[in-house]
Formats: C-alpha cells, structure tokens, sequence
C-alpha cells in the first residue's frame, strides 16, 4: 500500500512539474490582453494550490503509513512546500491589486511571472534531483 501512496506522490509531482512549464506560456500567450492576464493568473494560482495541496496531502498519508519519521528529506520538502506557497500567493495578490491596464506595469508583471515561476520550477527540480539522488544512496538526508 505504500508503495502504490508513494507512486501516487511521485506521478503528482511529475504532474505538478508539467504544469509548471505550461505556465511559463502564461506571460506570453495574454501579451496584448491585461484582462486575461489577470483572469489566467487566478486559474493558474487556484490550480497551482490545488496540485501542490494534493502533493501534500499524499505526502502526509506516507508519513502517516510510516509511523511519522521526520527525517531532514521530509523536513526540507515541507519546507519547500511552504515556500512554493508563500511565492504563488504574494504573486497572485501582486497581480490582482495591480493596475494592469498600464502597458508598463502589465510589462513589469509578466516579467516578474515567468520569472517566478522559473524559482518555483528550479525548487521542484531541486527537491526531485535531492530524492533521487537519495534513493539511489548517493546521500544520505536521513
């Protein structure tokens, strides 16, 4: 049973990577359209929670299946679950309080988004490199 929990994580995290890179079309796709930037800003964040929530989620009924050992693997992911969180919130309320409308800061904020969300996929990419780098034995974070 928890091989199939861990299988699960591990295809949501993969999920979660791909829909990373699709958002970095985003800023490129509402260029001319402020309104859609927003409007597409807000889907992404909602779904962005949504998946990230799920990884979580199994992550925590892994550790549940594994009579709760913190290990400094599982301390570094919360963490950066947090951190993913915390990043994706402040720039979803950064874009929704913005005046848009204006070329230059519609400009700014795209910018700001595509580079956002590189930080956002470099941390995942980090936190997948950590765990496969452990379960191969090269590290131990035990």
């Amino acid at each position: 049973m928890i091989e199939q929990m861990i299988m699960a994580h591990s295809i949501l995290v993969k999920i979660f990577l791909v829909f990373l890179l699709g958002g970095l079309f985003i800023p490129f796709v509402t260029k001319k359209n402020p309104a859609g930037f927003k409007k597409a800003s807000f889907i992404y964040t909602m779904s962005f929670q949504a998946l990230a929530t799920m990884i979580a989620f199994t992550g925590l009924v892994i550790m549940a299946m594994n009579d709760f050992h913190w290990t400094l693997s599982v301390i570094v992911m919360i963490i950066v679950w947090a951190l993913l969180m915390y990043i994706e919130i402040k720039k979803y309320k950064l874009i929704k309080v913005a005046n848009i409308e204006d070329e230059t800061t519609h400009k700014l904020l795209r910018g700001a988004f595509l580079k956002i969300s590189l930080v956002q996929i470099m941390l995942v990419v980090m936190i997948v490199v950590l765990k496969i780098m452990e379960a191969k034995g090269v590290i131990s974070l035990s």
